[in-house]
């Protein structure tokens, strides 16, 4: 399967959009967001778990990289609220399992560079913002690897960042409210993918916004 692999282009999925597909698994559910391969593949998914759900024992050949947008999603190693973010490498693996309140993640997988080998959990409920760029901006940094940048971004309402480039493309998933650019709006669910080079200038209105974004990993 070959699904938004062109990453030259801009690709934006608002959550009207999600088409919910089954996995292998009973009760496990994910909306497709991109896709290179088949059972396999380098993708970028939502995965809902039913309550009491799981997922067969597998290992990361490509590493994964997930955060948990509801309920709470546990393994063998732990369990990850809503607002965990998870980074498994190259060559881990685990058997997730997911209680009464089922969850829902956002994930990545098979996107690793080789050599960035680190295990990751951050609980971002815990963790301490740090001041964004302009005024109404708080930053929460996740990860890095060379030039690849994963975060939250906290926007206050009636907030503008600068006109700006990606170098190394820019990929967004809304979490809480609606983010804007000149290109569109995008509420709570909505994920944006936006190539090298490519430039916009967001703001938010009256209901502000969180975000995860990751940069130049395209």
């Amino acid at each position: 399967m070959q699904l938004n692999t062109n990453f030259s282009e801009r690709v934006v999925i608002l959550p009207d959009q999600y088409t919910w597909q089954p996995s292998p698994m009973a009760s496990v559910d994910r909306m497709m967001l991109d896709r290179d391969g088949e059972e396999v593949a380098r993708a970028t998914s939502i995965v809902r778990y039913a309550p009491n759900s799981e997922f067969s024992a597998h290992e990361h050949t490509g590493g994964e990289e997930y955060f948990v947008l509801d309920g709470v999603f546990s393994d063998e190693h732990g369990d990850y609220p809503a607002g965990t973010y998870v980074r498994n490498p190259i060559g881990s693996s685990h058997q997730p399992k997911v209680g009464l309140e089922g969850a829902t993640i956002f994930v990545k997988l098979r996107q690793f560079d080789v050599r960035d080998t680190a295990q990751i959990v951050v609980d971002t409920n815990t963790e301490l913002w740090r001041p964004g760029l302009v005024d109404g901006l708080s930053v929460m940094p996740l990860h890095e690897f060379e030039g690849e940048h994963v975060a939250l971004v906290r926007w206050a309402p009636h907030t503008r960042f600068n006109f700006h480039q990606h170098w190394g493309g820019e990929e967004i998933f809304v979490l809480e409210g609606t983010f804007f650019d000149e290109h569109g709006e995008y509420p709570k669910g909505s994920w944006l993918r936006s190539p090298h080079l490519s430039k916009h200038a967001p703001y938010t209105q009256d209901d502000g916004a969180l975000i995860y974004v990751k940069v130049g990993h395209l």
